[in-house]
């Protein structure tokens, strides 16, 4: 078994353990896994971005994004629901994020950055809190 597989085992063995509530569960339109570089070619770190659309604005816009950190946030294809899932340890919460799509990039610009312009981070709409969470 490789090391993704294990590690995606774990975690669905987490997530089976767990009784629902302990779980943060949110879902999402888009998922991306971005990969970004600096001028020189040279990878400044990975991520994986959540999206809503948006009709009035006919666009996603980002909801939240998290630093890709451990192999259970890269979002897997769930063939019986026919979307996408990422479940990992998000600080203190287990979280589970389900998207209708994904894709993966790889840039040279941060495209959470960018779409600030858009839609500023404090206007956006986070990923839930579980119930009696502290931050």
């Amino acid at each position: 078994m490789d090391i993704l597989s294990t590690a995606l085992a774990v975690c669905l063995a987490s997530v089976t353990f767990s009784p629902a509530e302990d779980v943060a569960c949110d879902r999402v339109d888009l998922a991306e896994v971005n990969h970004f570089y600096d001028e020189h070619g040279k990878r400044v770190f990975d991520q994986v971005i959540f999206y809503d659309w948006s009709p009035a604005m006919s666009r996603y816009q980002v909801r939240a994004w998290r630093l890709l950190k451990s192999p259970g946030q890269y979002p897997t294809k769930n063939w019986e629901r026919g979307d996408w899932s990422a479940v990992w340890h998000d600080g203190e919460v287990l979280r589970e994020v389900r998207a209708t799509s994904f894709r993966e990039t790889w840039t040279q610009y941060d495209p959470e950055l960018i779409e600030r312009d858009y839609l500023p981070k404090e206007k956006r709409r986070d990923l839930v809190k579980p119930i009696g969470f502290r931050q």
